[in-house]
């Protein structure tokens, strides 16, 4: 989540806050003070797009008696599906190792010696997909090709400053008119805007389960894969002076 804040006064007015106490801005000691009644607000608005891309993890795990053996055995495999995503028309900069690990496996057992298994070495990749017709069929080409663990697909939008224009405008005519309305019902005529304070996500966070393959896919049609919506939020924090 990104945030930003800014700062408006005219000379001689400041900001407070509403117990009185002084505010401080992020890149400067900037002190003021206000002369009215101040309300702060947090607004958050979310505009929902259709996706334009989508990421996926994919990658290898191998057991081997030995560290090296293990790893060897691991590169062996996950050349493989490299190889097959390169096939698949990927560019190379839309493919990211994501993490290379090699850990010793023991089964431990009550009131026994902790048997040892072998080492488990893993190498997974992070590929982005702008064809949301294939994402199916890449995963099961993946599997296809070695892959034992999948992760994904995460949807997002490859450039969000629409969306998030969008948002914070509808945050920030909802915050004006919220504020209206409660310096009137205090017996003020209007407000005037003292801070904004924003915070962006931009796409909303969402679960990501973990396949792992133990076995090799026999149907004939891809995986069906549903992009739905993404969400874009924009959270607005508000602070109005009530005026007279």
């Amino acid at each position: 989540m990104r945030k930003s804040v800014f700062l408006l006064a005219a000379p001689a007015m400041a900001i407070a806050a509403i117990s009185g106490g002084a505010i401080s801005a992020h890149a400067a000691e900037v002190q003021m003070q206000a002369g009215g009644p101040v309300v702060e607000l947090g607004v958050s608005e979310t505009v929902l797009a259709d996706p334009d891309m989508a990421t996926v993890g994919a990658g290898v795990t191998t057991r081997a008696p030995s560290a090296s053996q293990a790893m060897q055995e691991n590169a062996r495999k996950m050349a493989a599906v490299v190889e097959r995503i390169a096939a698949l028309g990927i560019p190379d900069d839309r493919i990211q190792t994501t993490g290379i690990s090699l850990n010793p496996r023991y089964n431990y057992r009550n009131d026994d010696v902790p048997q040892f298994l072998g080492y488990d070495a893993t190498n997974n990749v992070r590929i982005e997909l702008r064809d949301m017709e294939r994402i199916g069929a890449v995963l099961d080409a993946l599997v296809e090709a070695g892959a034992t663990n999948l992760s994904g697909p995460d949807f997002g939008l490859r450039d969000p400053k629409a969306a998030q224009a969008q948002a914070r405008r509808a945050a920030f005519e909802r915050g004006m008119s919220q504020a209206t309305e409660l310096a009137r019902m205090a017996g003020y005529t209007g407000v005037r805007l003292l801070s904004v304070e924003e915070a962006v996500s931009e796409n909303r966070p969402m679960q990501r389960d973990m396949i792992v393959v133990t076995g090799s896919r026999t149907e004939a049609a891809s995986s069906p894969v549903k992009p739905g919506q993404v969400g874009t939020d924009v959270i607005l924090t508000l602070k109005y002076e009530m005026t007279r």
